[in-house]
């Protein structure tokens, strides 16, 4: 905010955009919309975007328990069962971002024994 507020004041006291971004290190139109946002009455950056999450942390126990349940499910057999349990339908990469914030990792069992050779 403080690189914001001295480059638009800069603008604002009479220097031309163009030499404010060269003296300050920003691009002219990084200059150009920060002046714009000022004069809207809001300097602060914009929110960034994005939606909630589809799993969100109140349903951290529902996907505990369900992973508990299935260990060794796979992330498309774990989104089909939390549409079908939960009735929302969510994609492999939610549940696998879901996974991760719970620091549940899905390290699979050897499906043969380990062989004797070395």
């Amino acid at each position: 905010m403080d690189l914001r507020e001295r480059v638009v004041d800069a603008v604002a006291g009479g220097m031309p955009q163009a030499v404010a971004g060269r003296t300050f290190g920003v691009g002219r139109a990084t200059v150009r919309r920060w002046v714009d946002r000022r004069r809207a009455g809001d300097l602060r950056p914009a929110p960034v975007g994005g939606s909630a999450p589809r799993i969100g942390p109140g349903d951290a126990a529902a996907l505990r328990a369900q992973v508990a349940a299935a260990p060794d499910a796979t992330l498309a057999e774990h989104a089909e069962r939390w549409g079908r349990e939960q009735g929302v339908r969510v994609s492999l990469w939610a549940v696998d971002r879901a996974l991760t914030r719970l620091g549940i990792t899905r390290k699979k069992r050897r499906s043969t024994p380990a062989s004797g050779t070395p």
